[in-house]
């Protein structure tokens, strides 16, 4: 609340004496014989008005969460629109690219038509349908609509904690390239696409009804809850993603009920289109956690799946470097990583597109003959088709990829286990498969509860809670800081969303002369540049204040400017001749969020402290650091630990 509206509101609101005096001559008003009946009236109608608003003020958090429901709502039916769109475009896509040149159906999971593949008919055309899809995205992406490219739910995400407005054109445009680099044949998933497409919708929303920075920022994360949890029939799963994975190690706890509501509606709608039956359809698992000594199995299965997430990140972002370096007009990037996929994929056609079909088989043993060398190198070569894919500006999702690498090294780890401890493991190929896809991308993903949650509703793995849980949390701690979507910070008090109601309250209940140092750095006007830098070096200071003989400030000089002047001038040059004038300062009494404004404002780092009856004379200096210093002082006393130990 802003210090007029609590001003005015403090005007308004009644002393207690005021009250108490109110309430006696209203007593004293209705119980007098020669009170008029008009009077009486009068006070009445008072007392109904009062207890009205009084109603309202105490239900206030009813009528935000009402308004919450309404913006849920709509989201979620945009959102179950949008997934039957894109569903639609990557099965038409498909058709198209893979189907009509190569001659090649990948296998569907369950809910989404055949399991059985058709193999490539002429794999010498698979190059030619990635490199054209990879080209036709590039074009559309790089002319139309640049910050399309890539993983849809890195750029949600960054939206969101720097405020970013997106383009009413950018979910049209990543839906349409989307469709062409995953029916093409390019290794990416759904949900990238549907987050952004969801997320810019909530944007538009958001400045349709005219709602404030905070409020868009919670509708876009609905968004891409809602996107997500349409898409992949996960709702719950779905929304809690769009809470998490804003962050390493926290929640936005906001976005959870209205995402749900946003959630629900889209599945219903998406659902109404493709039939209510989970993703992989329903696994049939039955008891499968009755020997404890299996958790030792899915424990490793965890520390396996989160080495797998370490390569899958690092591939992707090296990969992605690789291709920023390039010096080739960027709409041809995608074409490159697309001719890269295609010669993947006459090897592995397994690679090519979602690959939830490949996944639905592993889960019914029908990739049980395999070499254990086979499986391995699907895993691996995943990985580099989706950084190929997606790492050169393709448009795509990194959820589904990092599933199918799960999904395979689970299934690998499954056939090791089962040669060499027979009596032992009696786990099934399904679960360690689905528990391998939990593992991978909840590690990555840095949102281990919403990806456990989400493959349950898409698998219909309840029974795989315990397992997953353990295998899953262990890979989110061997993978610790590497994750695959660069824009998460790691909790709210680092995000710039959350900015004014973490680090403003602190910085305003410091003062400047509990930060400044008293022990200023000075110099004479007179003295050379050459003096000023040795100061600076004995001191350890990137800047000394400038006094005259009787002590009044003249000006200051900064590390910068000395090194403007070249070495062999700097002991010709008196300090005068380079200081800065007209100084920015600040009062003892100031608090340090006033004083951090204005070196924000002023671009300085540097605030001269003055006595405030006399703006020349010089009581201390305040730096950034010593900001930051005092801020981690006060943020450490608040957790209950010394500064030296929260370092």
């Amino acid at each position: 609340m802003d210090a007029d509206e609590e001003g005015e509101r403090t005007q308004k609101t009644p002393s207690t004496a005021e009250k108490n005096q109110s309430a006696e001559e209203s007593s004293s008003a209705s119980s007098d014989p020669r009170s008029s009946a008009a009077e009486r009236r009068a006070h009445r109608r008072g007392e109904k008005v009062s207890g009205i608003m009084d109603f309202f003020r105490k239900r206030r958090g009813v009528v935000i969460l009402r308004t919450w429901v309404i913006y849920g709502i709509i989201l979620g039916i945009v959102a179950g629109v949008g997934a039957i769109l894109l569903y639609e475009s990557i099965k038409l896509s498909t058709h198209l690219f893979l189907g009509e040149i190569v001659g090649y159906i990948p296998p569907c999971p369950l809910s989404e038509g055949s399991v059985n593949p058709s193999l490539p008919s002429n794999r010498l055309l698979i190059p030619v349908a990635t490199t054209l899809g990879g080209l036709i995205s590039g074009l559309l992406v790089y002319k139309l609509a640049p910050e399309t490219e890539g993983h849809g739910t890195d750029a949600a995400i960054d939206a969101f904690h720097n405020g970013r407005a997106v383009r009413k054109r950018v979910p049209i445009i990543k839906m349409i390239a989307s469709a062409i680099t995953i029916g093409s044949g390019g290794s990416a998933g759904r949900e990238g696409p549907m987050a952004q497409i969801a997320s810019g919708i909530g944007s538009f929303l958001g400045e349709r009804f005219k709602l404030n920075r905070h409020q868009r920022r919670i509708l876009m994360a609905v968004g891409v809850g809602a996107g997500i949890g349409s898409i992949f029939k996960a709702p719950f799963g779905g929304a809690l993603f769009g809470a998490e994975v804003l962050y390493k190690r926290d929640f936005e706890v906001e976005v959870i009920v209205p995402a749900i509501i946003a959630s629900v509606i889209g599945y219903v709608i998406f659902g109404a289109w493709t039939g209510y039956e989970p993703v992989f359809g329903m696994v049939g698992l039955q008891h499968e956690f009755v020997k404890p000594i299996n958790l030792l199995f899915y424990a490793i299965l965890g520390v396996v799946c989160g080495l797998g997430g370490i390569l899958y990140v690092k591939t992707f972002y090296a990969t992605k470097s690789l291709f920023s370096t390039m010096k080739i007009p960027n709409y041809l990037k995608p074409a490159i990583g697309g001719l890269g996929v295609g010669l993947l994929g006459m090897a592995f056609p397994h690679v090519l597109g979602v690959g939830y079909g490949w996944l639905q088989l592993a889960m019914t043993e029908r990739l049980a003959l395999l070499p254990l060398y086979v499986i391995i190198a699907l895993a691996i070569a995943k990985i580099f088709a989706t950084a190929l894919s997606i790492g050169s500006g393709g448009s795509g999702g990194v959820f589904a990829p990092g599933l199918f690498v799960g999904g395979m090294l689970g299934l690998a780890l499954w056939k090791v286990f089962k040669m060499m401890f027979p009596d032992v493991f009696t786990c099934s190929m399904a679960a360690f498969v689905i528990v391998g896809m939990m593992a991978l991308f909840g590690g990555v993903a840095k949102a281990p509860i919403s990806v456990i949650i989400m493959v349950t509703e898409m698998t219909s793995s309840y029974l795989l809670l315990v397992p997953s849980m353990l295998a899953t949390t262990i890979s989110y701690l061997v993978t610790r800081e590497n994750t695959i979507y660069e824009s998460q910070v790691e909790d709210r008090a680092s995000s710039p969303a959350h900015y004014p109601e973490y680090h403003i309250p602190v910085l305003r209940g410091i003062y400047v002369r509990e930060a400044m140092s008293r022990d200023v750095v000075t110099i004479k006007p007179y003295d050379s540049i050459e003096d000023a830098m040795k100061l600076m070096g004995q001191k350890r200071v990137k800047g000394v204040l400038v006094v005259d003989e009787s002590g009044d400030l003249c000006g200051i000089v900064t590390l910068e400017d000395v090194l403007k002047i070249p070495p062999s001038e700097r002991s010709n040059q008196p300090v005068e001749s380079i200081m800065s004038e007209d100084l920015i300062t600040a009062f003892e009494d100031e608090t340090l969020h006033d004083a951090f404004e204005k070196m924000v404002h002023h671009g300085i780092s540097h605030l001269p402290v003055v006595d405030a009856d006399n703006p020349k004379k010089v009581v201390g200096m305040l730096t950034i650091n010593d900001i930051m210093r005092a801020y981690d002082e006060a943020m450490a006393l608040v957790v209950g630990v010394s500064p030296q130990e929260s370092e």
